[in-house]
């Protein structure tokens, strides 16, 4: 991965003397205090203690400021800088049990999606096989439902390797199982293909009550096909199951 030295340039804010909080202070100290300038919009505070604290290495600190980076949130947007700070949090990795698991897992679906699609006028080029193994590691070892939907998805188009159906459909069904709404859609679309009809209409129409918004139009748009598709039969069977799969909270 690309090799990151964080060096932040810049005035220092002056913290509020009443928190007792400065640059100075310790890790911890300043991402909490960062952590609640946030909650309270105080933005550039914010992301001064979180900046202060990555240079002392905290974990959380620096993912905060990635994310924030990635956002444009309190900061102008730089997805090439939010990347240089997810790549040093996955490089630095974590030990067994960490209560920074967390950090670590989120930094490697990132950079998988940084990777998955390049980030223009930076050194960051496409390299969707590098993104199928960040998202392989973030899938198995850590069970993620969205690395885990995503590798099912470049499985399934042989993006980044080969087409592995047998594989793509695992992953998928074990995000779905896991509550994911985009890999229960894919899913059934997949096995209804295969001549699964009623399963696969089934998983669709659940996923599109579930998905949030800015899911419903590409999910709405195959169960739709798919439904086009069954006869009227399987529909109403289909309807039914999902129903009873949405009464009892099931996936």
């Amino acid at each position: 991965m690309i090799a990151l030295t964080i060096g932040f340039a810049g005035p220092a804010l002056s913290f509020d003397p009443d928190a007792g909080v400065d640059e100075k202070s310790g890790p911890r100290v300043l991402f909490q205090f960062g952590f609640s300038a946030y909650k309270k919009g105080q933005k550039d505070d914010a992301v001064e203690a979180y900046r202060h604290a990555a240079e002392q290495g905290h974990p959380g600190a620096r993912w905060a400021l990635a994310n924030m980076y990635a956002a444009g949130d309190g900061v102008v947007e730089d997805d090439y800088e939010a990347f240089k700070i997810y790549d040093r949090i996955a490089r630095e990795g974590i030990e067994p049990g960490s209560s920074d698991t967390g950090y670590f897992v989120n930094a490697l679906v990132q950079l998988a999606s940084y990777y998955r699609r390049g980030i223009p006028d930076s050194p960051v080029t496409a390299d969707p096989a590098q993104a199928r193994q960040l998202y392989f590691q973030a899938a198995s070892v850590f069970g993620i439902p969205e690395a885990q939907y995503q590798l099912g998805s470049m499985m399934l188009a042989g993006e980044g390797g080969r087409t592995d159906l047998r594989q793509a459909k695992k992953w998928l069904n074990r995000a779905r199982k896991s509550g994911h709404p985009g890999a229960g859609a894919l899913f059934g679309d997949t096995i209804f293909q295969e001549g699964h009809t009623v399963r696969g209409l089934a998983y669709m129409t659940v996923a599109l009550e579930r998905a949030a918004i800015g899911d419903r139009g590409w999910i709405r748009e195959i169960q739709e096909q798919a439904f086009s598709i069954a006869d009227e039969a399987d529909r109403r069977t289909a309807i039914a199951l999902a129903e009873d799969m949405l009464a009892k909270g099931k996936n």
